[in-house]
């Protein structure tokens, strides 16, 4: 069997009736478009306080306003978070940090740009800088607070990375974190790939810490527009639409979100475990076997790694 269909989950989730969230807080980033979008929109149904998080507070206003249109009684706010920028995610992490409770954190968004050459405002490699060194600094700034939510109210917080499929089909090498691969969608594998090391490695570390926060890795299969429910200003006539070849056998965006959710909100789920959708590209989210690549490589190149994306967000992600 293969990775993608080698289940091994514990019972039936059903994506429609996730576990009531009521009085509990979580943050999405990327949040204003997509998977980001659609698992907000699914944790404000079940009764969670969400906190949109995205660069543009246009979009912002746009998200919750749909949000809201279906959950009228949702509590949703919003914070601009450009994970491009390092002063930025530090002005975003304090006020993350500041909040009442905070109960889990999706780490969504990040750039799609596939220019090799693209930089972040601190002139760092886009993918690699949105998608790895914007949440480790962000999450520098929060863990804490993920820690204190739980030793108050009981259970484990829960920190949720996104990966994607592709860093199984193209085996990126990821010792050599600054190292842009020269194919766009190599070089977004390669940072995924980043973000799997280093997500696996801080569940070990958060155990070893005896931290009541799990560190969980997922991803979304493949979600196409043509198969995305509508929503205004999110995804409409208004909106670009883009065309996939996986589109016969894709899913929604939607249905992209729902691993993201469960490993948020499912009290089975533990640290270290891997979700995605049954069918590889599509399906319900289950549990899957952990990727022996990404979560058991050698501890030295994992000390190395860690250490070289630190060293690009110019902070220690201290447990």
């Amino acid at each position: 069997m293969t990775e993608t269909t080698a289940i091994i989950d514990r019972g039936a989730w059903d994506p429609a009736h996730p576990p009531r969230q009521d009085g509990r807080t979580f943050v999405v980033t990327g949040a204003t478009a997509g998977i980001g979008y659609f698992a907000a929109e699914q944790l404000a149904a079940a009764g969670a306080d969400v906190v949109l998080a995205s660069r543009s507070a246009a979009k912002l206003a746009l998200a919750r306003d749909a949000i809201l249109a279906r959950t009228p009684d949702a509590d949703v706010r919003t914070l601009v978070l450009e994970l491009g920028s390092l002063r930025a995610v530090d002005a975003a992490a304090a006020q993350l940090a500041a909040l009442p409770r905070l109960d889990g954190v999706f780490l969504n968004g990040g750039a799609m740009s596939m220019r090799s050459r693209a930089r972040t405002a601190d002139g760092l490699p886009l993918l690699l800088g949105t998608h790895v060194v914007g949440h480790v600094r962000l999450l520098a700034g929060i863990l804490p607070a993920l820690a204190a939510t739980a030793e108050t109210h009981g259970g484990e917080s829960r920190v949720v990375h996104a990966s994607t499929g592709f860093v199984r089909r193209f085996r990126p090498a990821f010792d050599d974190a600054a190292r842009v691969p020269r194919l766009g969608i190599v070089a977004y594998s390669k940072a995924k790939a980043i973000t799997e090391v280093l997500a696996f490695d801080l569940d070990r570390r958060l155990r070893a810490a005896g931290r009541p926060v799990a560190s969980v890795v997922t991803h979304p299969g493949v979600g196409v527009d043509a198969r995305t429910p509508e929503r205004p200003g999110i995804r409409d006539r208004s909106t670009p639409h883009q065309r996939n070849p996986y589109t016969p056998w894709a899913q929604g965006k939607d249905a992209a979100a729902w691993p993201g959710v469960r490993a948020l909100t499912d009290p089975g789920v533990r640290g270290g475990e891997y979700y995605g959708p049954a069918e590889g590209m599509r399906g319900i989210p289950v549990r899957l076997p952990t990727p022996a690549r990404t979560a058991e490589p050698d501890a030295a190149v994992v000390r190395r790694l860690r250490a070289e994306v630190e060293a690009l967000a110019r902070v220690e992600l201290r447990v």
